[in-house]
This record gives C-alpha cells, sequence and structure tokens, in this order.
C-alpha cells in the first residue's frame, strides 16, 4: 500500500470532522475560539487520531464511530503544543512553520485556548450524539485511558519532568521516562481506543498496546534525530533548540547513527507486534515505517 495516500486520505477525513465539530469563532467568545482554532487548523500529519482509526480497521471495525475520540486526540495534542511552545517552556516563535499562539494571542490568551482544547476533548469524547454507537462502558474506558495518557502520569508528567532535567546530568532511564510519558502515552491511548472500539480480545489488545508503545518511543527518537538533522524551513519550528536548551534527547546519548539504530529498532519491535494480524493491519505497519522517514 502507497503510505503517503492512506495518510492524506485519513487526514481529510479527521480535518472534515473536525471542522464540522470544532466551536465557531463568533459572539462575545470570538477571540478565544479563534485562538483555538488557529493551532488546531495550521496543519500537521493528524497522526493520533489516525493511528485510533487504523487500529479499529485493523480488527475490521468501522471507524466512523471513533472520528469524534480521533478528534479529541487532535484537540489535547495542539493543547501539549500551544503550551510546549510557551515563553515558559520552550519558548518558540514557529510551530509548522507559521507564528506560535502567544505570539499572535499573546501569552495569557495562549494559555486560554491550550486549556480550552483540552477540557473540550472531553466534551466531544461523551457526547453522545457524536458516534453514539460506541456502548456506555467503552466510552467510559475510553475517557479513562486517555485521562491518564494526558494527565500527571502521562503527559504532562513527562512534560513536567522535561523542564525539570533541562541543564542536569541525567540517566538513560530518566530519558525513557520522559519520552514514555511526554509522547509515547497519547500515541498508545490512540491505538487503543481503536481497539477499544474494534472490540480486540485480551490479546489483540495486548499486541496493540505493545505496537503503540514502539509506534510512539520511535515517534520521539525520530523527532529527537530531526531536531538534530533538520532546517527550521523543514521543521516548520526551530531547528537545533534541543541542544540550545541542553534537554536531554536519545542523540545526546547515542549519537546520530546510535540514535538511528534506536529508531529502527523501535520501528521493528512495532511492526513484530502486529505479527498476528492481517493485511488489515497493514496501515499500522506502514505507519511504523514512515515515522523514521519523514522530514517533519
Amino acid at each position: 500500500m502507497e503510505i503517503k495516500t492512506y495518510l492524506n486520505e485519513k487526514r481529510l477525513v479527521v480535518e472534515d470532522a473536525l471542522a464540522r465539530y470544532m466551536l465557531p469563532a463568533q459572539g462575545a467568545l470570538a477571540s478565544h475560539m479563534e485562538s483555538m482554532r488557529y493551532s488546531l487548523f495550521a496543519g500537521g500529519k493528524r497522526v493520533r487520531p489516525i493511528l485510533c482509526l487504523a487500529a479499529a480497521e485493523a480488527l475490521g471495525a468501522d471507524p466512523q464511530p471513533l472520528l469524534s475520540v480521533a478528534c479529541s486526540l487532535e484537540c489535547i495534542h495542539t493543547y501539549s503544543l500551544i503550551h510546549d511552545d510557551l515563553p515558559a517552556m520552550d519558548d518558540d516563535d514557529l510551530r509548522r512553520g507559521k507564528p506560535t499562539n502567544h505570539v499572535v494571542f499573546g501569552e495569557a490568551g495562549a494559555i486560554l485556548a491550550g486549556d480550552g482544547l483540552l477540557t473540550f476533548a472531553f466534551d466531544l469524547m461523551s457526547d453522545y450524539s457524536l458516534g453514539g454507537l460506541i456502548s456506555d462502558g467503552d466510552r467510559l474506558r475510553l475517557i479513562q485511558i486517555v485521562a491518564r495518557a494526558a494527565g500527571p502520569l502521562g503527559m504532562v508528567g513527562g512534560q513536567a519532568l522535561d523542564v525539570a532535567s533541562e541543564g542536569e546530568m541525567v540517566d538513560f532511564e530518566t530519558l525513557r521516562t520522559i519520552h514514555g510519558c511526554k509522547t509515547g502515552a497519547l500515541i498508545t491511548a490512540s491505538v487503543q481506543a481503536g481497539a477499544i472500539v474494534g472490540s480486540a480480545d485480551d490479546k489483540q489488545y495486548a499486541s496493540l498496546t505493545s505496537y503503540g508503545e514502539a509506534i510512539g518511543l520511535a515517534f520521539q527518537i525520530y523527532d529527537d534525530l530531526l531536531n538534530v538533522e533538520g532546517t527550521t524551513e523543514e521543521l516548520g519550528k526551530a531547528a537545533g533548540s534541543d541542544a540550545d536548551r541542553d534537554k536531554a534527547t536519545y542523540p545526546a546519548f547515542f549519537g546520530v547513527e546510535g540514535t538511528k539504530v534506536k529508531a529502527q529498532e523501535a520501528v521493528e519491535a512495532a511492526v513484530a507486534a502486529l505479527a498476528d494480524f492481517d493485511q488489515r493491519a497493514e496501515p499500522l505497519r506502514e505507519l511504523a515505517r514512515y515515522i523514521i522517514n519523514r522530514k517533519r
């Protein structure tokens, strides 16, 4: 299969759903809504929602009921980027080739845009009028999995540890914890969401979870590498910023070539986790391989 074609088709499906679900920029709160929409529709690969849909398809399920959940994952991811770019965090002025949210809407506006997207995500996930084919039990399970992945034991905790580790001598286990929480947790939850709605049995769920953990690791390892080897024009954000902020990264531990080996190992682990799945899981396999061949 041609993974770029698949990704583009699914991206359009997700963006169409986001356009339908996202609050319009009108009325007294128009400026706040516009700041949320600015970052949400600023581009991006939509990897997390696509993983969610592809996991359901790998089980032969209709991904349509998952669209609101998939869009929720993108809202959470976008919120994390807005806050990550803030002056108190990474202090970046460019994201996806455009001025970051706080540059356009001010620091307070950006904080509130992130807050709005995070809470709106759970509004979407719990809305029975969107994807009503999801059972009550599965919906509650989805909300809990995503909340844990986004919260203090997941993405937020990883960000906190990342910030605390800047300029410090950290060991490899700390780096693994940062990557596993900051990036891996929400990616894994995206795959798990598709597994739940796809009615995965225990073995299938475990295999898809292993896939999600491996692909999440590969994604962050390769992000570390791109920050070293990529250009600002290619990345759509400042290149070399990790070294400038003295962040713990895979290239800092293993060098560029060693990092490439680690990324390939993670991809191979992701593909191996799908050994018992048929051709319907091919998009997931190709997605894993695509991760270490992208430019941004």
